[in-house]
């Protein structure tokens, strides 16, 4: 199989997985750096994730422009996608999504920090960013290049950060990598906010947040919870 037709599958299964592990409902999406041209990204047609099929896939300038949109709908808010790859030449996944459980964290002013261990790849410091600052009263959807580099700034070199009042961007090296993050993501927030009602919370330093990470650097991990997580998505034969 070549590199083009595998990350086509693989964005179709982070699609099924995120829907299915309740990261994204109608909306969100995955997209993937085109493995042959990195200026350019792989993104679905606009349509909800549970649902998105390989010949939804299409192919995106770095700007935003579809390169062969054959009358196609497209996600208004591409722009995340661009605006991070564009930055960080580091990374090979983004995904958008809205999960719930973040939300708060997004409009509260209480940061996301990881107190559980898998979570240690959500990054000892989950940034918000607000698009109210720079570009005043929207719709707070990011829907041209200068919102999503607004973005991407205060991105900066994290995996992983909160959009007031939207959800959430996070990003990757590999696209199995950045779904275990937005599902981390979404856990962490989770056990959080019941912690939060318990009392306080002993965080992970930044010494075991590092340490995991290293751990993570190995592919074993990712090929056991990649086949779990598909198996879930009713995946297995994809």
């Amino acid at each position: 199989m070549s590199d083009l037709m595998q990350v086509w599958r693989d964005l179709v299964v982070a699609n099924r997985i995120c829907a299915r592990e309740g990261l994204m409902d109608a909306y969100g999406h995955v997209s993937a750096r085109h493995p042959e041209n990195p200026r350019r990204y792989l993104l679905s047609r606009s349509r909800s994730p549970e649902v998105v099929t390989i010949d939804d896939i299409m192919e995106y300038e770095q700007d935003g422009r579809p390169v062969d949109q054959k009358g196609r709908a497209i996600y208004a808010e591409r722009f995340i996608h661009g605006g991070v790859y564009e930055a960080r030449p580091d990374v090979h996944c983004v995904i958008h999504n809205h999960a719930y459980e973040v939300i708060p964290f997004g409009v509260t002013g209480t940061p996301i920090k990881p107190l559980l261990h898998s979570a240690a790849r959500i990054g000892g410091e989950v940034p918000t960013w607000d698009i109210a600052d720079k570009f005043g009263d929207t719709n707070l959807l990011v829907v041209n290049m200068e919102q999503g580099r607004d973005l991407a700034k205060c991105l900066g070199n994290r995996p992983t950060a909160l959009m007031r009042g939207h959800g959430c961007v996070v990003c990757g090296p590999s696209i199995r990598g950045t779904v275990l993050t937005a599902i981390y993501l979404m856990v962490n927030a989770r056990l959080q906010t019941e912690a939060m009602r318990m009392g306080e919370i002993r965080y992970l330093s930044a010494g075991e947040i590092a340490a995991r990470m290293r751990e993570e650097q190995g592919d074993i991990g990712y090929h056991r919870a990649w086949e779990y997580l598909r198996s879930r998505a009713g995946c297995l034969d994809m």
